[in-house]
């Protein structure tokens, strides 16, 4: 891990500080679903950790099932174009869906994603993000349930990547700026 502490400008959320606030997300989503059934539709890659997590923490019957999209390529913006790289497994249609999703930014991809959701008829769905920066946000979209708010830095680790590294660190950080400046993107 050291070699990867070296790009880390510095720890943003520690590892307990996550954990914390994933067993308060579970508490306040098990309140609103009581009595339902609950599909979980995780996001991949990015937010296959902190779903699991929350998964583990949810005392309620549930699904998971899982969508890839890309919006970012290689880059650290999102391009605007999305993709569905891997779509569901299972109808969701008549469904209790919260989409679990790692950070959102400008909102583009997950609006998105919400609005093909959408179509498929779901009898309810809302969004839990584990990192939310709302100054980048360029459509209306609101979270129903929210991590952190943090500010407009890029971020990895806790399944966060840059190039697909550092998802495995423990604990949210700022990559140093020169690591992805190097790149040109």
């Amino acid at each position: 891990m050291a070699p990867m502490m070296d790009d880390v400008a510095k720890v943003l959320l520690d590892e307990a500080t996550i954990q914390a606030k994933v067993r308060e997300l579970a508490a306040r989503i098990a309140e609103d679903y009581a009595g339902k059934e609950l599909t979980l539709v995780c996001i991949l890659k990015g937010a296959v950790l902190f779903a699991a997590d929350l998964l583990r923490a949810l005392p309620l019957p549930v699904e998971i099932d899982f969508m890839a999209i890309s919006s970012y390529g290689r880059g650290v913006r999102t391009s605007g174009v999305v993709r569905i790289l891997k779509d569901l497994d299972h109808s969701i249609e008549g469904k209790h869906v919260l989409v679990v999703e790692d950070i959102v930014d400008s909102g583009l991809t997950l609006s998105y994603l919400l609005e093909t959701l959408s179509s498929r008829q779901p009898a309810s769905m809302k969004v839990c993000v584990l990192l939310d920066k709302p100054e980048r946000r360029v459509v209306d979209l609101t979270p129903d349930y929210v991590g952190f708010e943090i500010p407009d830095e890029f971020v990895i680790g806790y399944g966060l990547d840059y190039a697909e590294k550092y998802r495995n660190l423990p604990f949210i950080g700022v990559l140093k700026p020169e690591i992805y400046a190097a790149t040109g993107e």
